[in-house]
């Protein structure tokens, strides 16, 4: 390893087992991680909050759950079974988040020792040789902790005024929203709906459809119809609004459960649904008759297309997108942070300090 003297142990948080809040176990004490052949130590700066860390530790990902991530959120749920994001067996102890931006500390075997002092962003998820893949925070460790490793390739440089707060509300949120775009070709002039648009993958969403220059309808609460508006949606309904037949390009859809058959009947012939997530429940009722006889294309989204990650730092770097964060925590107070995430009542991310 190249680079400065570090300490032997750091702050993190450890995830034991599947379960409730209780599974999270806060260490003052457990060693920093030496990085391999071509991987980079990075000094955590921030890392976001996101539905995937709660998913992880209460065991959704499992097949045997079919409750949304609101019903297990404090408790977990007790016919969970093994599986993480990838489908495979799931390995504890483990240090969650999947979002870290920070500063490149220290070198492995192979990697050029000019990174040392690098501002970075983690992509959050890619492939492997093997054809699985690793998911930073779930398959290997990630950012709740003072110190992380991660492959230097996927340690993406950054040069921008926005501090390491800032940038960690960005990796998972923002890419899981450019992916879903770039899938669906979403492209200038379309009509675009997106659902659960006040949290992390919405308000991206509403940001990065904007920007490519689609015209976004969005869907959230009341309350935050406002905030959702200045991030660039031309229109915002309430979230149980019925939906206008026919009307919409494309549905980015993070919400799944109850609303899904609206989502499909709201789509034009020819329309594409592209969706990464399911907070409202993961079982869902679909009439193929509304999908073969609409000539409908359905995109499931989760590892990253090729340069979506590399996209994305240019159009932070160029100010195209802007980090929407409400509010900041210290790293012990994980479970704080992730009850005001569960209430669902921000907009934007929610981001642990180290």
């Amino acid at each position: 390893m190249t680079g400065a003297p570090l300490p032997e142990t750091m702050r993190a948080v450890v995830l034991t087992g599947f379960g409730g809040f209780e599974r999270l176990e806060y260490r003052p004490d457990w060693p920093v991680p030496v990085p391999g052949p071509g991987e980079v130590l990075i000094r955590v700066g921030g890392a976001g909050v996101n539905n995937t860390d709660i998913n992880t530790r209460i065991g959704w990902y499992s097949k045997a759950v079919e409750g949304s991530t609101a019903e297990g959120g404090a408790s977990g749920f007790a016919e969970a079974e093994g599986e993480g994001w990838s489908g495979t067996q799931f390995s504890f102890p483990r240090i969650q988040g999947i979002d870290a931006a920070g500063t490149v500390v220290a070198v492995g075997p192979g990697v050029d020792s000019s990174r040392i002092g690098q501002r970075v962003l983690v992509e959050p998820a890619w492939p492997k040789p093997d054809g699985t893949c690793d998911f930073f925070g779930s398959e290997r460790d990630g950012a709740f902790a003072e110190y992380t490793v991660a492959p230097a390739v996927h340690a993406h440089a950054i040069d921008c005024a926005l501090s390491d707060l800032e940038l960690a509300s960005f990796p998972c949120a923002y890419s899981t929203a450019e992916n879903l775009l770039h899938r669906s070709r979403v492209a200038a002039g379309e009509q675009v709906l997106v659902t659960g648009a006040s949290g992390g993958v919405g308000s991206a969403a509403v940001q990065l459809a904007q920007r490519r220059g689609a015209r976004v309808t969005a869907l959230a609460g009341m309350s935050k119809h406002d905030a959702v508006r200045a991030l660039g949606a031309e229109q915002v309904l309430d979230r149980h609004a019925p939906l206008e037949l026919d009307a919409y390009d494309a549905v980015i859809d993070v919400v799944g459960g109850a609303g899904f058959g609206s989502l499909l009947q709201a789509l034009r012939p020819g329309g594409r649904y592209a969706t990464s997530g399911a907070i409202a429940g993961p079982i869902v009722e679909l009439d193929l008759r509304t999908l073969y006889l609409k000539d409908l294309t359905l995109y499931g989204c989760t590892v990253l297309d090729a340069g979506v990650f590399a996209n994305l730092v240019g159009y932070i770097e160029r100010g195209e997108v802007k980090p929407v964060v409400c509010a900041t925590f210290p790293l012990e107070k994980i479970e704080a942070a992730q009850r005001v995430f569960l209430e669902k009542r921000h907009v934007g991310k929610i981001v642990l300090v180290p």
